[in-house]
């Protein structure tokens, strides 16, 4: 039903790279091309190999190269009259402002991208930043809002036979399950995401599915080892493909399964871990996250209560700013599971 996975934001001379294709493979080969490309003044070229070296940047965590990168990229399709190859920065764009935190410019650069895909007639490009509209609404908590979308998309994929954007759609949806606490449906889409990934040759859709399923067997079954294996396959496809930022949440996650098996001292560790690499690649969402790992992998450690308290209120504050509607309700779990006070009781005490 599924063919071989393949990379489309990989164009013209580089379309023969491959979606597994290491990501200083892809910048070297991308930085060649578009050199070539910009001395042949060949511009539609050089856009298209312009926006393989800002996705090799963008998830190699070099998040100002990306940044130059992708505009770059932008001004000289649009020099070209190039359509399609505008939508394809755009999307890249997009990604990138959805990946450091900066939601309202996601949105907007990821719509302009969908409407200048359609005008251009790529419905690749069309469906990849409606789907990354919809990443970006499930990261900030508004399920409501983005799941029908995430199952059309879904269905298209499937219609299509395109194997990395139905992994990618199974695994947003599983993702909304397992938050919203349908642990078993959750697992049974992450499960047929890696089913698909392996058979497609996705390893990096398949690193995210394992990821899933490892996070499902430790919240819902209790089974730390069987989530480590998980994590650590996954690892290896990161490792491999220098997927930074992913390796970055495998390292949160295993952060997660630890402390869930009350091995706070390797969890606080691999927190500690995650925090640097997400704050080397300015990832604002995984570094607030990983931190709120550490600060209650220190708790339970033994650090002064009134300590923690005031650094959940601070990252309450942080994970708002970022703009993830749920992150209130995390930061009170948080304070209840380790018996402190709620927020607003705690601030009226100290009046």
């Amino acid at each position: 039903m599924y063919g071989k996975a393949f990379a489309p934001e990989y164009q013209g001379a580089l379309t023969t790279l491959s979606v597994n294709s290491s990501l200083t493979d892809v910048l070297a080969a991308g930085t060649e091309q578009l050199r070539a490309a910009e001395r042949a003044g060949e511009r539609t070229e050089a856009a298209r190999s312009g926006l393989a070296v800002a996705e090799a940047h963008r998830r190699l965590g070099q998040v100002a190269d990306a940044d130059r990168a992708w505009k770059a990229s932008y001004r000289t399709a649009r020099d070209a009259g190039d359509g399609a190859a505008m939508a394809w920065a755009l999307w890249s764009g997009g990604t990138l402002a959805r990946q450091r935190g900066a939601f309202p410019l996601a949105w907007r650069l990821l719509r302009l991208a969908a409407e200048l895909g359609g005008t251009s007639g790529d419905i690749v490009v069309r469906g990849y930043s409606l789907a990354g509209m919809a990443e970006t609404g499930r990261i900030q908590g508004d399920y409501e809002a983005v799941t029908t979308l995430h199952e059309q998309l879904l269905a298209e994929a499937r219609k299509r036979g395109e194997a990395r954007h139905t992994v990618w759609a199974l695994e947003g949806i599983a993702q909304i399950h397992r938050n919203t606490g349908a642990y078993d449906t959750a697992y049974a889409l992450f499960e047929e995401a890696a089913g698909i990934a392996a058979g497609a040759e996705d390893r990096r859709g398949h690193a995210w599915a394992l990821r899933g399923l490892a996070d499902i067997v430790s919240v819902r079954d209790g089974d730390t080892e069987r989530a480590l294996e998980l994590l650590t396959e996954a690892e290896a496809s990161c490792r491999a493909m220098k997927l930074s930022g992913a390796l970055a949440y495998n390292h949160k996650m295993r952060g997660n399964v630890l402390y869930r098996a009350g091995r706070y001292t390797e969890a606080r560790d691999l927190y500690a871990q995650a925090h640097a690499e997400f704050e080397e690649m300015s990832e604002p969402r995984g570094r607030a996250l990983s931190r709120l790992g550490l600060a209650k992998s220190l708790a339970r450690l033994g650090r002064d209560r009134d300590e923690t308290a005031a650094e959940l209120a601070e990252l309450a504050d942080v994970l708002d700013g970022i703009g993830l509607r749920h992150a209130r309700q995390m930061v009170e779990r948080a304070r209840t599971e380790l018996g402190l006070a709620p927020e607003r009781a705690g601030a009226e005490a100290a009046r």
